[in-house]
């Protein structure tokens, strides 16, 4: 009997790689019991209080903060990207249509994925692993600056809408949401914006980021491994989340509902909508941030959304003992997008916005190993082998 050597030297792991480690990273960490994460060596959350997009992107691309000359640098250069190439333009209706953008919560982020092939087709990306790594900075700025532009064109022709110019004066996020809406928004809204995306750029191995290192692993090119990480991204237990926690609160409707609503859904199993992490065992960051962003606007829906947060953190406690099941990030990112005049629709594809920016720095790292990531799965189907039937 021959023996399996590569069956002898397999490792089991828990199941999803649950806390495996699968490689080495100076892009940043999430510590989950400490309810910390950081972009280098900083702390994402006071990063997106005392920072622009444009400085964290800078950070993360090429590794330390700009100093006021490299910011305005940098913010110009990425700018000065914003704009579609010609063919792609001229593409982008018929994604449109095909990839169902009208009335549908994943429209803008399916015709994305079609986009930004296209987009690497017409600027010419080469595999990375034929690139250096200058070049492979390069093509994740050209794809980073070139996403809410095709993002908001896709929403807006799923409407029957001319898309909106990008223009080179604004910030990324007042830029995203100019483009979305065809108005200039306020300081509030876009500062608002500015830190959900600044807080959302990057969190540790999560789905769509790992997705985007194994297809860097392959030596692809940068738009394969972007559209890989949308993929991902776009499957609601990753980032199909923030819609659907609004939606619990349209559903509970009123306080005195709040008990009653939660208690019957708890008592049956059923997953309560922006609570619980896969990492932290404590409050998330995020959601601790967003909670005070969202209350710098006040209001009815804010305050609905304290009290829910209050009331199922309680139930939770009494009926799920020893468990910490807290808001996350999803929870009070609805509501801010909300008051910032996002559709739900464009919800994830704002996730995602602020995600290609993190990705790109996985991809730029994984391209430095020219080892392929190529795991092994157990085999659990009907003993082989077993002699192939003839046909009758």
């Amino acid at each position: 009997m021959s023996i399996n050597r590569a069956a002898a030297t397999r490792i089991e792991v828990p199941r999803g790689l649950a806390g495996v480690v699968v490689t080495d990273t100076r892009i940043g960490d999430v510590r989950g019991i400490e309810g910390f994460y950081h972009y280098r060596h900083y702390s994402a959350v006071e990063l997106a209080g005392t920072r622009g997009f444009e400085d964290v992107w800078h950070l993360l691309a090429y590794g330390e903060l700009p100093d006021a000359e490299q910011s305005a640098a940098f913010a110009a250069e990425t700018a000065a990207l914003r704009p579609l190439p010609d063919e792609v333009r001229a593409a982008l209706p018929a994604v449109a249509a095909a990839s169902g953008t009208s009335g549908s919560l994943s429209g803008p982020l399916s015709g994305m994925r079609t986009a930004l092939s296209l987009l690497g087709a017409a600027k010419g990306f080469r595999p990375v692993y034929d690139i250096d790594a200058d070049a492979r900075r390069r093509d994740t700025l050209v794809a980073s600056a070139a996403v809410p532009t095709l993002l908001t064109a896709l929403y807006r022709l799923g409407r029957g809408l001319d898309p909106v110019e990008p223009r080179e004066d604004l910030s990324y996020a007042a830029n995203y949401l100019y483009m979305l809406t065809g108005s200039e928004p306020d300081k509030q809204q876009a500062r608002a914006i500015e830190q959900y995306l600044i807080s959302t750029i990057d969190h540790g191995f999560n789905a769509s980021t790992f997705t985007a290192r194994v297809i860097a692993s392959t030596g692809a090119d940068v738009a394969a491994c972007l559209v890989g990480a949308v993929g991902a991204l776009s499957g609601p237990l990753h980032g199909g989340a923030p819609s659907r926690a609004l939606d619990t609160l349209d559903a509970i409707g009123t306080p005195d509902r709040i008990d009653p609503w939660i208690r019957e859904r708890v008592l049956a199993g059923d997953r309560i909508m922006g609570f619980g992490h896969a990492i932290y065992r404590t409050e998330d960051p995020r959601s601790r941030m967003l909670r005070e962003v969202a209350q710098q606007f006040g209001g009815p829906r804010v305050e609905f959304a304290v009290e829910v947060e209050r009331q199922v953190e309680a139930i939770l406690a009494e009926l799920k003992p020893g468990r910490e099941l807290h808001t996350n990030v999803e929870f009070y990112a609805g509501p801010v997008m909300e008051l910032c005049g996002l559709p739900r629709e464009m919800f994830t594809p704002t996730f995602a916005a602020a995600r290609v920016v993190g990705w790109s720095a996985n991809v730029v790292e994984q391209a430095e190993d020219s080892k392929i990531i190529r795991p092994v799965a157990r085999y659990v189907g009907t003993e082989a082998p077993v002699a192939v039937p003839l046909m009758s």
